[in-house]
């Protein structure tokens, strides 16, 4: 299967458990990778074909940008879940940081694979 993706997405959200958190927006970066067979859209060579990687960033990005959610797992579960209902993919991976999150660290956070249910 091939596959489409977005690296580097970087939305600010409202995340996090602590008081501090809840009162400041923060950037999160995604990364997505997503099963999608190429092999149509390389033939007609016509957009229409094609897994629209603006479409689902935006889609995303409206997502994310509204939500509140407290744990970065929860954002990524239900992004994963968007992504599956929303857009022909069979399989999408997610990594989700959260940069400075922690000192000394780049970033922390998550990564999940998901299917679409057969």
């Amino acid at each position: 299967m091939d596959h489409v993706f977005i690296e580097g997405l970087e939305i600010e959200a409202l995340i996090g458990i602590y008081d501090w958190e809840r009162r400041i927006r923060q950037p999160l970066l995604f990364d997505l990778e997503m099963a999608f067979d190429n092999r149509v859209p390389a033939a007609h060579d016509d957009i229409a074909h094609t897994l629209d990687y603006k479409a689902i960033s935006t889609r995303i990005r409206d997502y994310v940008s509204q939500s509140g959610f407290g744990l970065v797992e929860t954002l990524a579960e239900r992004v994963a879940e968007l992504v599956l209902a929303e857009f022909s993919v069979q399989r999408v991976r997610l990594k989700l940081s959260k940069p400075g999150a922690v000192r000394g660290a780049r970033a922390v956070g998550v990564m999940i694979e998901r299917s679409r249910s057969r």
